[in-house]
Order: structure tokens, then C-alpha cells, then sequence
């Protein structure tokens, strides 16, 4: 292998982020340049793509130098970022609008449309999804009819990290995985769907070649080696979107190995050997950035943002270990509190923006111990509807589930999740997230290790298990029948209150 190290890029909604990994999966330097986002109007969210490349010159320079690393020194370089953003640019690769973002909700009459081109049941068993709000394909479509002179104008259509491979390449390219959340792949055979495309009425010409994970899809070009630091034609391999390159991340390779994220959003997150579609779509079914491997994934809109909300709201002044401390006496299941966590709508299992939160059953005997523990108790409830799903669409047993982002590392939440779940929680050495997996992506696609498996076999290791309580099992699978509830009871008055 030619250089000491891998570099993973990740580029976030919130920052991009650069990231050193050595051959033995350890994390000598990173850094991380914070951007924002802008909200022109309401429902929409839009980013300059120009803030991500200059965001990636000064993250890989910055990396570099704080490490003393030359460009020589890495081997290769793997990409992740936020999934689904639409990235327009002319025959010049000049960029024609600001991206629009994942979290845009803009497109609600565009998903109504491809839904009824397609076919709700044909676009499910083609593209293992129903079209929503976050996908690319709506919002294309968006453009076409209220942007005309830009739709004119479209010679490529990109995600946003594979924008920063463009600069970084010259090369028009996608891996497969992020490929597959843009509603216009074929889930089986792993690319585009001549079908859906020609139904949308969607040049393929205007997207490009896609790859697998693991593949090389370009090299650092000599203006790049000048303005990065880095060494002209270092690969730039596939890589994922920033979930799948997440569960790389944390050894979620495999069957029966779950990943869970607990942040500000919840994601549950299972690899299959083939595509498994969820029957109503309630789950999403994407590409993993494995070679010939798939998964299918859960999405919460408020998971640890539920206990930030609370803790904001309520007890503005206290730390979180202080806020939890209390909440380990409290018994499980809150003596009969529940909390329903749609603070910001919900996705999975209900994808619908007006649901709201709740806190039922309070009597006088509740204390703020009580509120606490029911707030972590109905997240892990939210996330265990994902695990029900999967079940229910042939997922195969369920092993192990490895937990990690802000929520999990709290001890208490992590005994919560594994009672709620029945099933062992683990966290696992490895916390740097989606750019540590594009990192290991990098690394087998240079030969580094045999396969994705035998990398995170390799490196990723679990560190604290913490295995489910049968009385206290029992206890949350009463109450998650009740909770169960909740929603079709409560969602009416949910329609009705979103017009004051």
C-alpha cells in the first residue's frame, strides 16, 4: 500500500468532516469545519454547494497539517455525507441552484405525482420505497415544474458528497448505496431503473455511472494535490451514504447485526444478503455499501433530540447525568407514564408530519423522575416499532444490536433499549461515526483488507454489553402494546390541531 493512512470525508448537513484512520482502524487526527443551512421559505432547506468543497479543502488541509501527515502519506480516500440532497449542474459542471436538502418538505404534490406515474405497489417493488418529501426524485420533479429555465439548463444530476468527489476527480460518479435513496434505482439489479426514469421523464444521461462501495471511482486530481495537500491520483473510492457508511463504522456488515444511532434522530439499521421490501414501505430498503449486500433501516425524527427537548424545556440548568440520576429509582415503566416522541412529526412507522408529541397517563404522583424515565422509555418504544417491522417483513433473527451516537452513553438508556428490545445492547470502540466507515471503505477498495467483514472483524470491537432483564421485559412488553396505541387513537386530534 502506497501512504500510511486512509482519509474518510464526511459531509454533513452540519459540517464536513476529515478523518484520519491508520491500517490498524486507529484515529489519529481529525477535523471538522461547521456549516449551516438556509431556510428560504418555509418547508424548504437548501445548502451552497460551493460551502461543501471549500468545507473539504480546509477540513483535509487542516487534518493534514495538525498530524504533520504529507499527501503521500494516504493511501486512499473513501466519501460519505447526508443522503438524498439534490445537486444540479450544466454541461460546464457549473453548479445551477442551491442543493435541496434531505429535511426539505417542499414536495408533497411531487411525491403525489410520482406515486400515481408509477404506481404505489410497481414503485415499492422497483425502488423498495414510497415516495416521501426527503427523497431526490420529487424533488427534481419540483424543479421541472417551478424552475423550468434551470431544469433547462440540467446536464448532471448529483448527491452532495459525490459533488465534492466531482472537484475532487473530475469524475461524474455514485456508490450504490446512496444511489438508492434517490426513488430512481432498481433494488435488485443495483442501478438505474429504466423504468421509473422513463415514467418521470428523467434523462438518464443526466446521472452517473454508479458503484459499489468499494470501488475506485477516480483520483485526486493535480489542481486538488495543489489545493488540499493531497497527492495527485490517490484513489477516491465509493464509499456510502452517511448511514450506510455509519453502520460500516460500527461492524454492521453482517445478518443479524443490528446498528442502532441514537442521535439527534433515531436509526435502526439491519443488513440483509437480498433485498427485503417492507409491504406497506413503512421501512426504507436501500443498497448497503457492501458489494451485493442490502439493508433496510428504520428512521425516528426525534430520538436524543426528544430528551435534549426535554431537558431545554424543563430543566434548562441541569447537566444530563443529572437529570438521569433520579430516573434510575423510578421503576420500569414510569407506574403507568408514557411519553409519545413525535416532537417533529414522525417517519417510521408513521410517516406523517402533523403527528405530535404527548405524555399520557399523569396523575399527581408523578414526579419529574418519573417524566425523565418515561421520555427514554418512549424513544426506546419508537425504535423498537422499527424492529417490529423488520421482523415482520423476514428479517433473520436479530443477534446483537450495536448502539452508538450521543444517547448512547448513557447507561441507563442503553438498559432501557435492551429491556424494551429484548435483546443485547453493545457499543463498540469505534465512535467517529460515518466518515470512520467510508475511511474502511477506502481501505478495502485498495486491497488493505479481503472484505468489508473481515475489515470491521479486524477493527471493530465490542467494548460494553448490556444484556435485557426478563422482569423488567416483561413489564415493557405490556406497555408496549399499550403504546402501541397511542397514535391511531391520538392522530385525529394530531389533524386537527396542526391549523391553529
Amino acid at each position: 500500500m502506497r501512504g500510511k493512512y486512509l482519509l474518510g470525508i464526511d459531509v454533513s448537513t452540519t459540517a464536513v468532516k476529515a478523518l484520519l484512520v491508520d491500517t490498524r482502524g486507529q484515529v489519529p487526527a481529525s477535523a471538522s469545519i461547521e456549516q449551516d443551512f438556509q431556510v428560504p421559505k418555509p418547508l424548504w432547506a437548501e445548502q451552497d454547494p460551493h460551502l461543501w468543497w471549500r468545507n473539504t479543502v480546509l477540513g483535509v488541509r487542516r487534518v493534514l497539517q495538525d498530524h504533520g501527515v504529507q499527501g503521500g502519506d494516504i493511501a486512499a480516500v473513501g466519501l460519505t455525507g447526508q443522503m438524498h440532497g439534490l445537486v444540479l449542474l450544466d454541461e460546464r459542471g457549473n453548479v445551477l441552484r442551491p442543493a435541496i436538502l434531505w429535511n426539505d418538505q417542499r414536495t408533497g404534490e411531487e411525491c403525489e405525482e410520482i406515486t400515481k406515474l408509477v404506481g404505489f405497489q410497481n414503485l415499492l417493488a422497483i425502488t423498495g420505497n414510497k415516495a416521501l418529501t426527503g427523497f431526490t426524485a420529487p424533488k427534481i420533479l419540483w424543479v421541472r415544474r417551478h424552475e423550468p429555465q434551470v431544469y433547462a439548463r440540467i446536464a448532471h444530476i448529483l448527491l452532495p458528497k459525490d459533488y465534492v468527489r466531482y472537484r475532487l476527480t473530475g469524475e461524474f460518479a455514485v456508490d450504490k448505496a446512496d444511489g438508492a435513496g434517490m426513488l430512481l434505482f432498481d433494488l435488485k439489479r443495483r442501478d438505474w431503473s429504466d423504468e421509473v426514469l422513463d415514467k418521470l421523464q428523467i434523462p438518464r444521461m443526466w446521472l452517473p455511472k454508479t458503484f459499489e462501495g468499494t470501488e475506485i471511482t477516480g483520483t485526486i486530481t493535480q489542481q486538488v494535490a495543489e489545493e488540499t495537500g493531497l497527492r495527485s491520483g490517490t484513489p477516491v473510492v465509493g464509499g456510502g451514504g452517511d448511514q450506510a457508511a455509519q453502520a460500516v463504522g460500527v461492524g454492521a456488515v453482517e445478518p443479524g447485526i443490528v446498528a442502532l444511532t441514537l442521535g439527534t434522530s433515531g436509526v435502526v439499521f439491519a443488513s440483509t444478503s437480498e433485498p427485503v421490501i417492507e409491504a406497506q414501505g413503512r421501512l426504507h430498503a436501500f443498497c448497503h455499501a457492501i458489494p451485493q449486500t442490502w439493508h433496510l433501516m428504520g428512521v425516528m425524527l426525534s430520538a436524543a433530540g426528544s430528551l435534549k427537548w426535554y431537558r431545554d424545556t424543563f430543566a434548562s440548568n441541569w447537566g444530563y447525568d443529572d437529570l438521569l440520576e433520579p430516573a434510575r429509582q423510578i421503576a420500569a415503566g414510569s407506574e403507568g407514564l408514557l411519553f409519545l416522541p413525535y416532537l417533529t412529526g414522525e417517519r417510521t412507522p408513521h410517516p406523517d408530519p402533523l403527528a405530535r408529541a404527548a405524555f399520557v397517563g399523569i396523575t399527581i404522583r408523578h414526579t419529574q423522575a418519573h417524566m425523565t424515565r418515561a421520555v427514554l422509555e418512549g424513544v426506546a418504544f419508537g425504535l423498537r416499532d422499527s424492529m417490529e417491522l423488520m421482523r415482520q417483513a423476514g428479517l433473520a433473527e436479530i443477534r446483537q444490536v450495536r448502539v452508538s451516537g450521543g444517547g448512547a452513553r448513557s447507561a441507563l438508556w442503553r438498559q432501557i433499549l435492551a429491556d424494551v428490545m429484548d435483546t443485547e445492547m453493545v457499543t463498540v470502540n469505534t465512535v467517529e461515526g460515518a466518515a470512520y466507515g467510508a475511511a474502511l471503505l477506502a481501505g478495502v477498495g485498495i486491497g488493505c483488507w479481503d472484505s468489508v467483514q473481515s475489515c470491521c472483524q479486524t477493527v471493530v470491537h465490542p467494548v460494553e454489553r448490556v444484556t435485557p432483564q426478563l422482569d423488567q421485559v416483561r413489564v415493557y412488553q405490556r406497555l408496549y402494546e399499550e403504546y402501541r396505541t397511542l397514535y391511531p387513537a391520538l392522530s385525529p386530534t394530531f389533524n386537527r390541531l396542526s391549523s391553529y
